[in-house]
């Protein structure tokens, strides 16, 4: 609504200024910088320049005050925080976060579904029992993140950042399978157990080994191999997308993790614990391989071409679990876990290679 010529005149000529403090504009903070684009916008990268780019390894900052501005004697904190930058940061984040952002894509104008052709009754079974699976994985993805934004500290808030896209997607992800599996006539099928067990973590770092390095890992080698799994030009671009945006997922799990054995060594047996509890069920029920339900009938009837060819399809099946347990050894010597080859759980570890020389 307007203001009126009448009130701005009382404003302009009865409204007595002089008790402005105006403390604000010498707030102390630094002055004379100058964030300039680079090749790829006025990223997060370009901002981190001066006092604003340094990143405390101890943040005591336990209210909403941003990363450089100054402090406000009154204000109020805002519940418990990490303290360390160990415990949540990564070497990638502001990288990831920027390609999260310039990589979003929807699920509703994005994928051709015209190009979603008809297919025999029980390879449209097979792929909505999968997009079931799916539906139910992916929220779990995307709930449990959100869980630890509230508790990252201000000084380190690039992670919360990139968690809130990582968020975003999974929960595009829950859409986008959802969608397939009415988008064709059959429906949602049978739900399965799905990794439950990820919604009882209570820690940071006890969340990023198990839902980044395992479950999200396996997920993504799974949405990579979707070229075998689809039928049609729909389907491929839905896990092609999918598998591009597990990839910065399981990237931050990667760079986080590494980043917190640098700066804490002594957590490392604290992170094969989490791993001695989870490894298995985590690595078949995310990659939807577990021995006899549904999940893995339903990729051997795509991957064989039917249900009457499900022996071809539980071979190549084998094929991928294969990957997927070598891909997430390759992960683990990555971050400095190499040892886990020794411990890792007897069902995965009967799939590793020999290790390399």
């Amino acid at each position: 609504m307007p203001v009126s010529q009448d009130t701005l005149k009382v404003l302009r000529t009865e409204t007595d200024y002089s008790g402005l403090g105006l403390e604000w504009m010498q707030a102390g903070t630094e002055r004379g910088i100058t964030a300039k684009p680079g090749r790829k916008g006025l990223t997060l990268e370009e901002i981190s320049i001066g006092s604003y780019g340094d990143i405390p390894e101890s943040s005591r900052n336990y209210t909403v005050r941003p990363r450089g501005a100054a402090w406000r004697p009154n204000a109020p904190r805002t519940g418990p925080h990490w303290d360390r930058k160990g415990e949540v940061w990564s070497a990638s984040i502001q990288m990831l976060y920027e390609e999260a952002v310039a990589r979003q894509w929807s699920s509703a104008t994005d994928i051709p579904w015209e190009k979603l052709t008809p297919v025999s009754d029980d390879m449209e079974r097979a792929m909505c029992q999968l997009c079931t699976f799916l539906t139910q994985v992916e929220f779990i993805a995307g709930d449990l993140p959100g869980r630890w934004i509230k508790n990252i500290s201000a000084d380190h808030f690039e992670v919360g950042l990139f968690l809130g896209t990582q968020i975003m997607d999974e929960a595009r992800h829950e859409d986008v399978f959802r969608k397939r599996a009415l988008a064709n006539g059959m429906g949602l099928l049978q739900a399965g157990m799905g990794a439950t067990s990820l919604l009882q973590i209570q820690d940071f770092g006890e969340m990023a080994a198990l839902l980044h390095l395992v479950a999200e890992g396996f997920v993504q080698s799974l949405f990579r191999m979707g070229e075998l799994i689809a039928q049609n030009d729909a389907e491929k671009k839905m896990f092609r997308l999918a598998a591009q945006d597990e990839s910065r997922h399981v990237a931050f799990g990667v760079t986080h993790v590494k980043y917190t054995l640098e700066s804490e060594p002594e957590r490392k047996e604290e992170l094969h614990h989490y791993l001695d509890r989870n490894e298995g069920l985590l690595g078949t029920t995310q990659a939807g391989l577990t021995s006899g339900g549904a999940s893995a009938e339903s990729l051997a009837v795509l991957l064989g071409g039917g249900k009457d060819k499900t022996d071809l399809g539980y071979q190549k099946l084998l094929a991928i679990r294969k990957r997927q347990i070598n891909e997430y050894m390759h992960r683990l010597e990555v971050v400095g876990l190499g040892d886990r080859r020794e411990r890792m759980n007897p069902d995965m570890k009967a799939f590793l290679d020999p290790p390399r020389n």
